[in-house]
């Protein structure tokens, strides 16, 4: 497999963090984002959106998407699995993962903060955008897991910890306040100290700089 990432692409890190943990070799190719790099027309027909991750497959077979991708690995490698027994459970995860990746990641995205930029905002009213809407998004998350389990949603690390990790790594990097969110960071020091979370790290990367 070959996933074409960028170090400090949350969605990217979602699905590094996913390979590792069912053990999948894959190759990477780095797509440096702020050196435009997925508007090549080389990228582009592989991924329309001009965005990344992208896992290509052995067979030729392209994937887009994090989640998409997500659901495809668990589908196809479903040990250790992603997501809980039982259609409620499985959907509590769900819900929990997409208030991530639908309602705080897409209005945090790199295209986002450069239109942002063109409409005359300067850096600190994008920073207080991006904060704002990661702050509200993590009550809502904070809200929607379990508040008796090691991590979101048991004794294990499952879908929705692989889209907060990425998440929190943003918060700190950006200086939103994490102090509301206790259970949030712990759940977080506890995924880190696994080898498949350390691994994906952004700064763990090849093309890290």
């Amino acid at each position: 497999m070959r996933l074409h990432t960028y170090w400090r692409s949350s969605t990217s890190y979602r699905v590094r963090i996913a390979l590792d943990l069912k053990g999948i070799a894959y190759e990477a190719v780095p797509v440096d984002l702020l050196a435009g790099q997925q508007n090549r027309a080389d990228h582009a027909a592989l991924n329309p959106t001009r965005s990344v991750p992208v896992l290509e497959l052995s067979d030729g077979t392209v994937l887009t998407q994090s989640m998409a991708i997500l659901d495809w690995l668990d589908e196809t490698h479903p040990k250790p699995p992603l997501l809980p027994t039982g259609p409620a459970a499985r959907a509590r995860v769900r819900a929990a993962a997409l208030a991530i990746a639908t309602e705080i990641h897409p209005i945090n995205n790199l295209r986002v903060l450069d239109q942002l930029k063109s409409m005359g905002h300067g850096q600190a009213e994008i920073v207080d955008w991006m904060n704002t809407w990661m702050s509200r998004g993590l009550v809502a998350f904070a809200g929607m897991i379990a508040n008796d389990t090691p991590f979101c949603f048991g004794k294990t690390p499952g879908l929705a910890d692989i889209c907060l990790v990425p998440q929190l790594y943003n918060a700190h990097r950006w200086g939103c306040d994490l102090d509301p969110f206790r259970r949030l960071r712990e759940i977080e020091a506890r995924c880190l100290a696994l080898p498949a979370f350390d691994g994906a790290r952004p700064e763990q990367q090849h093309d890290a700089t």
